[in-house]
């Protein structure tokens, strides 16, 4: 599959790969993590300026209509240059949900500051005994007053230290891993009641464990039915950090292709050996079949087709193991040099190892292909 851009993604994705080749280059980010914050807001302004935030958005919220389409261009380029500012989280996740699900009222105050970059979101969903179930939650709300009243536990909470504003799910009816009464809430960072013990990830982000205790929040969509809308978000993330992975593989690719046709043993050059040539056409074929995946599954989302669902998590299983392929045969052919923090490799197999367990690994989605195929 080969996708013909319009103009107008055309003009995206050279305005993208244009900033990152001139401001996000490997030494750039390598200090961006490094930082004490661990991202830049001097990049994320420039993202804001350039209209990235905005893209995705339908034009009735203020975006640029861009869809899914647009979030795919982004992400494949933030994948080439591990982009680590918590475009996902605020945009992709937190930001279609206040599009899929706010009122009126929430969206006016809401999407703007996402746009303009002032805000940032993460999503608390996951918890120590969930592994990748939405409805397996043991966080409680209750209606006080106007707004409800939360108290539970979050792991694993990615970009929660960056964020201004959560959405967090909370049970308000049912018992644990009942598809109904699980609820979504806007709650502020910042509140009293919200605790974070922040931490490094492996690929150089920042996440956190949130307590909960007595905290105010404000409900987003119908009572009861978040995990109908957490499942459709998944899909939408799922396209995104496909995308990613597909960057990241492409630039796997290249960066061994180069070291074999310098590096040398035996006399000559690695890349003349005719086992390691067959390895790197592997790699090249893994890649493919990933992007023509990956194009299918956000053409179908930008289309809003059926079963959905079953095609992410085919994409899903698919790109997580071409990608962990790709990565594993990368490190290998560097040798023992492609895990050491001066050279890209083993940041960019670090960054796919994470995405492979975001929103379940690729053996969870096999599962759920299959359960999803014999229902259908």
């Amino acid at each position: 599959m080969d996708i013909q851009f319009t103009e107008e993604q055309e003009l995206l994705r050279s305005s993208v790969q244009r900033l990152l080749r001139d401001q996000y280059d490997f030494e750039a980010r390598r200090k961006i993590v490094a930082s004490e914050e661990g991202f830049s807001r001097t990049r994320w302004k420039a993202f804001t300026e350039l209209g990235l935030l905005a893209a995705p958005f339908s034009e009735d919220a203020g975006g640029l209509g861009g869809g899914p389409l647009s979030t795919m261009i982004v992400m494949q380029e933030f994948g080439r240059h591990l982009v680590v500012e918590p475009f996902v989280e605020t945009v992709v996740l937190a930001g279609s949900l206040i599009e899929q699900l706010g009122t009126s009222e929430q969206k006016q105050g809401i999407i703007p500051g996402i746009i303009d970059g002032s805000r940032i979101w993460a999503l608390a969903w996951t918890e120590r005994a969930s592994r990748f179930d939405f409805a397996n939650v043991a966080t409680k709300a209750r209606r006080e007053g106007g707004d409800y009243v939360l108290s539970g536990e979050k792991t694993m909470v990615m970009a929660a230290p960056w964020a201004d504003h959560l959405i967090v799910s909370a049970r308000t009816a049912g018992d644990n891993r009942d598809r109904g009464g699980v609820s979504l809430f806007v709650v502020d960072r910042h509140a009293a009641g919200v605790n974070l013990q922040s931490f490094k990830t492996i690929d150089g982000r920042r996440a956190a464990e949130i307590s909960l205790r007595e905290v105010r929040g404000q409900l987003l969509g119908a009572e009861g039915e978040g995990v109908a809308a957490l499942e459709t978000c998944r899909d939408r993330a799922i396209g995104a950090l496909c995308a990613e992975v597909v960057g990241a593989i492409g630039e796997l690719n290249a960066a061994t292709l180069d070291y074999s046709k310098t590096r040398k043993q035996f006399g000559t050059t690695i890349g003349s050996f005719q086992v390691l040539q067959h390895r790197m056409v592997d790699m090249f074929i893994a890649h493919q079949e990933a992007l023509s995946l990956m194009q299918h599954l956000n053409l179908s989302l930008d289309a809003g087709d059926s079963g959905l669902s079953r095609l992410a998590s085919g994409a899903k299983s698919k790109i997580g193991y071409a990608g962990k392929f790709v990565a594993d045969q990368a490190v290998q052919l560097h040798g023992g040099m492609g895990m050491t923090d001066e050279l890209n490799v083993g940041h960019y197999f670090k960054r796919i190892s994470s995405i492979n367990i975001q929103f379940g690994d690729p053996a969870f989605h096999v599962l759920r292909y299959a359960q999803l195929d014999a229902a259908a």
